[in-house]
């Protein structure tokens, strides 16, 4: 493979292109930065891709007249310029981004990806994220590709062969890392919840931060888990080597964890590097609920943002203020109703920073419904475990002002009367 600089390698990128971006941790900074640097070459080229680290600067003002963003899922480096700039989102379950793409409806020029060094076959990995980035590269007309030593070698359906890479530079940047924060009170609390619930020889997605960490922190005495996930992060590694997570049990691929994406520290990713133990997968795969149902006891985990009285669930956006996005809560919410022994859950914690509750009456004005009244299970904050299904909607909102914050249930207890007596 021919190595040349990234200032040349983006020359390849024409105005009105189409650019998919490797997400996640794999995002090809060095690509991205010297396409930014042209700018004032280019007019209108669009950047489609799901959540990505570092810069973002092709959403700045300045730059409008050059790029324009259409997300499948919005992460923190790009959601303050989402509807402010030409920075959009585009409401879509990850399981059919790479159907988007197949179809032609958002059809692909190009694609800039961060991967492994090709072996002695030729073949690279895409590493720590698929997603749909390999379904980009199959449909594309040119392939940009950041070399990076210090990318792992995924196993899984990740691999690429050098010759569909049309131009390489060669990188040897550290690979971004997502640093495990402490975990809070609130957070223990839910995890001990979700814990008593978790049956042995269960199916687990889970996604990062603090209650996915908490959750796993309590599982030390459980037996024959499995991963099926989207993503997942540190706290899984502690479980594989005391062997609670043997993925024994699990109806498709016995034996191995299957991701579409992984963050976290360098830990994690030399444990991904070169491990047949790990499958990761695109996510029209993973998070296809065709696939998920399949495996035993699946015990999937999601956050929201707010949750009313009848159980709908917003976790997309605060308000009509795109927050992050649909993104596979769905997918798993529908895999684990439809799992046999299943167990679909969405944890919170019960008030926002401002001491607002989470649990409310109604969704504020323009809130997006991601988990719908009628697919909703078990809902967990710090105060206990509820599970909506079944119940009237009178019976739920009993349930919910339980598990609300006390500052909060005399309130919630009036609305409740108000709207169903």
């Amino acid at each position: 493979m021919n190595y040349i600089e990234a200032s040349e390698a983006v020359k390849r990128v024409n105005s009105y292109d189409r650019i998919y971006i490797h997400g996640a941790v794999c995002t090809p900074g060095r690509l991205v930065d010297a396409l930014v640097d042209r700018h004032e070459e280019l007019v209108d080229v669009e950047f489609c891709h799901i959540h990505t680290e570092g810069s973002s600067r092709y959403s700045l003002p300045e730059f409008e007249k050059s790029f324009k963003t259409d997300n499948f899922f919005i992460g923190a480096n790009i959601r303050p310029y989402v509807h402010k700039t030409r920075t959009q989102y585009v409401p879509v379950f990850l399981s059919e981004i790479a159907l988007l793409i197949k179809k032609k409806i958002k059809p692909i020029d190009g694609v800039l990806i961060q991967v492994s060094p090709p072996d002695a076959h030729g073949y690279c990995s895409l590493g720590l994220s698929v997603e749909a980035t390999k379904v980009a590269i199959e449909n594309a007309r040119y392939v940009i590709a950041q070399v990076n030593p210090n990318m792992p070698r995924s196993h899984g359906d990740s691999f690429i062969h050098e010759s569909s890479i049309t131009l390489a530079t060669w990188c040897t940047d550290p690979v971004k890392e997502i640093p495990i924060q402490p975990l809070t009170e609130m957070e223990r609390s839910i995890g001990k919840y979700i814990t008593d619930i978790v049956e042995d020889g269960a199916t687990l997605q889970l996604g990062i931060g603090g209650i996915p960490n908490a959750v796993l922190s309590c599982l030390g005495n459980h037996k024959d888990l499995g991963i099926h996930t989207e993503m997942f992060s540190d706290g899984i590694i502690p479980l594989v080597k005391s062997g609670v997570i043997n993925n024994l049990k699990k109806k498709i691929h016995p034996g191995k964890i299957v991701s579409t994406f992984a963050t976290g520290t360098r830990e994690l990713y030399d444990f991904v590097d070169d491990n047949p133990g790990v499958a990761m997968m695109g996510a029209d795969y993973t998070n296809d609920t065709a696939i998920i149902r399949q495996n035993p006891k699946v015990t999937a985990i999601n956050s929201a943002i707010e949750i009313d009285l009848t159980g709908q669930v917003c976790a997309d956006s605060i308000g009509s203020r795109m927050y992050s996005g649909v993104g596979g809560q769905m997918d798993f919410i529908r895999g684990a109703s439809l799992s046999e022994g299943g167990k679909p859950i969405v944890a919170l914690t019960s008030v926002t920073g401002k001491g607002q509750s989470k649990i409310t009456p109604t969704l504020k004005p323009g809130a997006g419904v991601v988990t719908t009244r009628a697919h909703v299970h078990y809902i967990v904050t710090e105060y206990g475990m509820v599970n909506l299904y079944g119940k009237d909607l009178k019976e739920r909102a009993k349930a919910l002002i339980s598990i609300a914050h006390p500052d909060h249930r005399e309130s919630l207890e009036r609305a409740a009367f108000d709207t169903f007596g």
